[in-house]
């Protein structure tokens, strides 16, 4: 074993040797474009971010996280355009069906997933869709889906807002210059037109999102009109900061009951970074506190354990059966990378792992040809539910499918994962690289001139070891930062073989060095079992920045195969436990190693998937007769503890992530 870790260090190092030799030798058009972005200015009328996110295609996965990317590539992301006329169809692309937010969001994140995975059919794909709303804009400087007479009636901007907020993220990519231009005509006509109807609708509680554009351009030319638009967005948008400071936020949603946009779940993932990103407009220190605080309040009132807060479709209290919606958490994935770039504060970075890691994967299918638009915490069954008891979802919400209860989901599904790697390294101050979150991949980037490459080699999160390695084309000094989890106490870094050296938890390590030739980092975070009280003072299995659920048994069944697009593999899923769910767990909570025990398994094709866990927990638990299904769904666990006479049995948990049915929070039991 210890011959085959040596040979895979090795082959490891070799391979990050050879590719930082062809690097220079082999870079395309797209790449220099990459490089000629990093050398975005910064102008005085905005505050400079923590850390900067890398240029768009400068980060790659490698090992599992490349494997779920191209698992997504073959699934609905990459097919998409292919059969769903919202999106294949799309005003915004010359046709006839839905031309506002869908389309734009289907872009969001298929562009960054096709330059992640660095696919040039998919690059090509993107280009043409690309192509065609440059290629259609008209010259007032709206794209061709905006109402030629929008000037004598009103409005939403909001998929404009997004759209210049995509096409931003293609010129990132690839340097197109009319790309940039188009945008930048685009925003002098939104300035006008917010002069003539101001922001209203969705735009009105999105206007963070059209900051992002405009701050892209600005850092490209530093036009002062650029933060005029940006003043106005802000002054025209809903005021969070006071909502969260009324009594309203703290009661949850009626079931079944009124909808709201201030509580809208996808308007509140997105909003999450919404004032750190008018802090570098207005550098109000309150503003660049409020994230970490609006999140204290939804994890009070609203938190998941997943690291997300519920939401189906606005906010609904803690009970673990109430769902939160799938584009909640790939906006709040973006919105948490946002925050951990402008802040620099790591514990945006813990909870973006928390939410990648469990609420991501779990909301789909493991071949990701199917989604839920409603994710449960306790989901003892996911089924056409008549007697679903949401806020304001319908019977399909739990499906797997193509679009259940709703289609925006469907369109906005894409950018989870590639987000996710497009926020892994950061560049840092001083020059240097900052590894933000933890998944295998490798980054490219100059420091000093010097053409510099990073890898991360490891099974994290189903791992505690993680080894980096940093390659220099020359001799040159920077320094790496290392973000350190809050939970890792007793993490260690070690340096070239070289003495461990103690990091300190819920911190960003500096590592100031001269770097020549490939130097190998590894670090150790430990990772600890842990029992959480949740909702009703049910128990929840954390592991580092897992966590785990009851492996059920599950029967597929395909459902509503009479309605358009629901070929196969794209189709409709119910999924009934085959194997019993209602189980209290035997818990010692102030010793869990007396209790849990946790085993290594190997990581499979699909890594998120029960079949692929990468780890298991064992423990032991008793059967509870008296808790059944209610209106379709598990009961709401007990508060008190549960009696049982049924027998002691061994049960086998899972990664939360690799579950399709899953119990989460567990009913105590009075042993």
């Amino acid at each position: 074993m210890l011959k085959d870790a040596g040979m895979k260090r090795r082959d490891f190092l070799t391979g990050v040797a050879i590719g930082v030799t062809a690097l220079t030798a082999a870079r395309s058009v797209a790449e220099a474009a990459v490089l000629r972005n990093e050398k975005r200015r910064s102008f005085k009328g905005l505050a400079e971010p923590a850390f900067r996110p890398l240029p768009l295609g400068s980060i790659s996965p490698q090992g599992w996280l490349e494997r779920q990317m191209r698992i997504q590539a073959d699934g609905l992301s990459g097919h998409l355009d292919e059969f769903w006329p919202d999106v294949g169809q799309s005003q915004w692309f010359g046709g006839k069906a839905e031309g506002w937010e869908r389309a734009p969001y289907w872009l969001d994140g298929f562009i960054p997933l096709a330059w992640g995975l660095n696919d040039a059919a998919l690059k090509a794909k993107a280009k043409r869709y690309v192509d065609h709303i440059i290629s259609a804009q008209r010259p007032d400087g709206w794209y061709a889906p905006f109402p030629a007479d929008a000037s004598a009636r009103t409005y939403d901007l909001w998929a404009i807002l997004l759209a210049n907020k995509v096409l931003a993220q293609y010129h990132e990519a690839t340097g197109e210059d009319r790309v940039f231009k188009a945008v930048e005509r685009n925003l002098k006509a939104t300035l006008a037109a917010l002069d003539r109807t101001p922001l209203f609708g969705w735009g009105q509680f999105r206007w963070f999102e059209g900051l992002i554009p405009v701050y892209y351009v600005y850092e490209l030319t530093g036009e002062p009109w650029l933060l005029d638009l940006g003043r106005k967005l802000c002054e025209q948008g809903f005021d969070y900061m006071a909502f969260y400071e009324g009594p309203e936020i703290a009661s949850p949603t009626p079931r079944r009951g009124l909808w709201t946009w201030e509580k809208h779940v996808v308007n509140t993932a997105m909003a999450l970074k919404a004032y750190a990103l008018s802090w570098r407009l207005t550098r109000s220190e309150r503003e660049r506190a409020f994230p970490a605080r609006m999140l204290e309040i939804l994890d009070q009132y609203h938190g998941q354990v997943t690291g997300m807060f519920s939401g189906d479709e606005c906010l609904s209290g803690r009970n673990p059966l109430q769902g939160t919606e799938l584009c909640a958490v790939v906006e709040a994935i973006f919105s948490l990378g946002q925050l951990l770039s402008v802040t620099g504060d790591p514990a945006f970075g813990d909870r973006l792992e928390r939410v990648t890691f469990n609420a991501l994967p779990a909301t789909f299918s493991p071949d990701m040809w199917a989604h839920q638009y409603v994710q449960q915490v306790n989901q003892a069954q996911a089924t056409i539910n008549p007697e679903f008891m949401w806020s304001t979802n319908g019977a399909e919400s739990n499906l797997y499918g193509l679009e259940p209860n709703y289609g925006c989901c469907t369109a906005n599904l894409h950018q989870g994962w590639p987000k996710f790697v497009s926020h892994l390294w950061m560049r840092a101050p001083d020059d240097g690289i900052a590894l933000m979150a933890y998944a295998p991949s490798t980054a490219r980037f100059t420091a000093r001139d010097v053409p510099v490459r990073v890898s991360l080699q490891t099974d994290y999160p189903f791992r505690e070891t993680l080894t980096v390695a940093v390659q220099a084309e020359q001799r040159v000094r920077f320094p790496v930062y290392f973000r350190v989890p809050a939970w890792a106490e007793g993490a260690s870094l070690q340096v070239a073989g070289g003495s461990k050296r103690k990091l300190k938890s819920g911190t960003f390590h500096r590592l100031d060095r001269v770097w020549d030739g490939t130097t190998e980092v590894t670090l150790h975070f430990p990772m600890k079992g842990r029992a959480t009280r949740r909702y009703n003072q049910a128990l929840a299995i954390e592991r580092g920045p897992l966590v785990y659920s009851l492996k059920i048994g599950e029967q597929w069944t395909r459902v509503n195969a009479d309605k358009p697009h629901r070929e196969l593999p794209h189709g409709d899923f119910e999924v009934r436990p085959t194997t019993p769910w209602n189980y209290g767990l035997l818990i010692d909570e102030r010793q869990i190693s007396r209790s849990v025990t946790f085993e290594e398994s190997p990581i499979g094709e699909k890594p998120f998937s029960p079949e692929g866990a990468g780890m298991l927990a064992r423990a032991k638990g008793r059967r509870l007769p008296q808790w059944k299904l209610a209106h379709g769904w598990a009961a709401e666990v007990q508060p008190t503890p549960q009696s049982s006479r049924e027998p002691l049995e061994d049960l086998t948990l899972i990664p939360y992530g690799c579950t399709n049915i899953r119990i989460t929070e567990f009913p105590r039991l009075k042993e």
